[in-house]
């Protein structure tokens, strides 16, 4: 932890062109520095633009960011206004926030999800978690570049390319993949161009992007997290969650998002007055029993991954984890189950979400022939092979799609529960990402090691935290848990950062 701490020290006394430098600096400090009149939200606002112009848009051209609300400093005023005369909301008050680009904003900004032809929709209404934000005080920065459609548009894809924003860029290697689809929000914490943001992930866009680009991301029960207002892959595995550079930051923007959503029957079960960063303490994993998941994609594959995992287990142990070792779950087809279920979803998802959102196509089919019309903008790099697929699948009634609902959901509960209810486990441990591959725009992505798979299907929660380091390439650890048990995972989570202090920033 040393080489953060002195980074955090040195965050809100060193000066770069006569202003504060705010990286690597958390919610907590930010606010401590707002209540000594230190800092205001305005000129916090400030200092992002300028970075992300510095940064994202010129420099090593990260590419991030779609656009920026150009609100933000309006409302970054009149929160700073409300401070002084009443006091702070609560502990998101005047924090800058990135969203995905597929999470609607009824404001001056676009909800795109990287695709021209929604290139200038602007929803009617805000997302139902972009409501919690506002009411929490947070200041919607902008919107970050994702892959287009959430990556579900070709096998061939590149992560983090749009065909609105371009190419997003790894911060640690700009030559390499960010990975995921909520590449952007990743690449954006990352790399200091805002304090927190939104991802969504079906499967893996939350915590491969997390862990490849060296931040915290947290995957919540499906349920836990209203999904309204969101441009949706598949209902029966799509959530969205928090982004940061800490444990402690993600789970106070968890704490912000969460509650019941009428516009969303699977969040009745959610737990609206949950404070998420309570009792986060360095010892949390004391007398935790953490099992060793062994059967992640890549696993073995990758010496300098199994180095990182060694260490990890190895510091878990030390902090007084009882370690359930070389636990597996057979999966069964799980995978290309889910990936069915995902085609037959996806349709029926977006024609109702164009349809609530007033969006300017009204199906899939729409979306197709735009994209044919417009190949040369719009497809350079990479086709709509899976946007066809989809095309073609019947309705969700089919009994194939009921079968792989059922097959792709039993697998991953089943086996998770299992292994969990025998070994009396408190949470499931596995590496998150490999090194981060090289962009490739001819052949797409070329992902090695992953174990997102079991929480998405499932519907389970999982957190990842940064790990360690395969040739200067962040590896994040990943913690799977029960359903509904987010506060002991981000505990444990918690207390594993502390001793491990893996995170740090990229050199840009």
């Amino acid at each position: 932890m040393a080489r953060i701490s002195i980074l955090l020290l040195v965050a809100l006394t060193a000066c770069t062109g006569g202003q504060q430098d705010f990286s690597e600096t958390s919610i907590a400090e930010l606010h401590d520095a707002m209540q000594r009149g230190e800092v205001s939200s305005t000129e916090l606002v400030d200092w992002y633009l300028e970075r992300i112009e510095q940064v994202d848009r010129a420099g090593p051209e990260l590419r991030s960011m779609l656009e920026i609300n150009p609100d933000a400093r309006r409302i970054a005023e009149a929160l700073d206004r409300e401070w002084r005369e009443s006091g702070p909301r609560g502990p998101l008050h005047g924090i800058p926030v990135v969203l995905k680009a597929n999470i609607d904003t009824a404001d001056q900004m676009y909800t795109s999800a990287g695709s021209l032809a929604l290139a200038e929709h602007v929803p009617a209404a805000d997302a139902y978690i972009v409501k919690r934000l506002r009411d929490a005080g947070a200041v919607i920065l902008g919107k970050a570049n994702l892959s287009e459609w959430a990556n579900f548009r070709s096998r061939r894809s590149s992560s983090g390319w749009s065909s609105v924003g371009g190419q997003t860029r790894n911060p640690y290697d700009t030559a390499r993949s960010p990975c995921g689809s909520s590449s952007g929000s990743g690449v954006a914490v990352a790399a200091n161009l805002t304090v927190v943001a939104i991802g969504t992930e079906t499967n893996g866009s939350i915590v491969c992007p997390s862990g490849t680009n060296g931040i915290v991301g947290i995957k919540p029960t499906l349920g836990l997290v209203s999904r309204s207002g969101i441009i949706p892959i598949a209902h029966s595995f799509d959530t969205a969650g928090p982004m940061a550079r800490s444990v402690r930051d993600a789970a106070i923007l968890l704490t912000a998002i969460t509650g019941i959503d009428a516009d969303d029957e699977a969040t009745a079960a959610a737990e609206i007055h949950q404070d998420y960063s309570a009792n986060l303490t360095a010892d949390g994993v004391n007398g935790k029993r953490i099992g060793v998941l062994r059967s992640y994609t890549g696993a073995g594959s990758y010496p300098g991954v199994e180095a990182v995992f060694a260490a990890a287990i190895d510091t878990l142990e030390k902090q007084g984890a009882i370690i359930v070792d070389d636990l597996s779950i057979k999966t069964n087809g799980m995978g290309s189950a889910g990936y069915q279920v995902m085609l037959y979803e996806f349709k029926g998802g977006l024609a109702n979400y164009f349809a609530e959102s007033d969006a300017p196509v009204e199906s899939l089919a729409d979306v197709i022939a735009f994209n044919d019309a417009n190949a040369a903008t719009v497809m350079p790099h990479f086709g709509q092979d899976i946007l066809a697929l989809s095309e073609d699948k019947g309705p969700p009634g089919d009994e194939a799609y009921v079968a792989a609902l059922q097959n792709s959901r039993d697998l991953a509960r089943s086996g998770l529960n299992a292994v969990i209810e025998e070994h009396q486990l408190d949470a499931l441990i596995a590496p998150t990402n490999g090194p981060a591959w090289t962009i490739d725009l001819v052949n797409g992505d070329a992902f090695h090691v992953g174990s997102s798979s079991f929480a998405a299907y499932s519907g389970f929660p999982n957190v990842t935290v940064p790990a360690g380091q395969v040739a200067g390439l962040p590896v994040g650890l990943s913690f799977i848990g029960k359903p509904w048990n987010e506060k002991q995972l981000i505990e444990i989570a918690y207390a594993f950062e502390q001793a491990m202090g893996a995170r740090y920033a990229p050199d840009l």
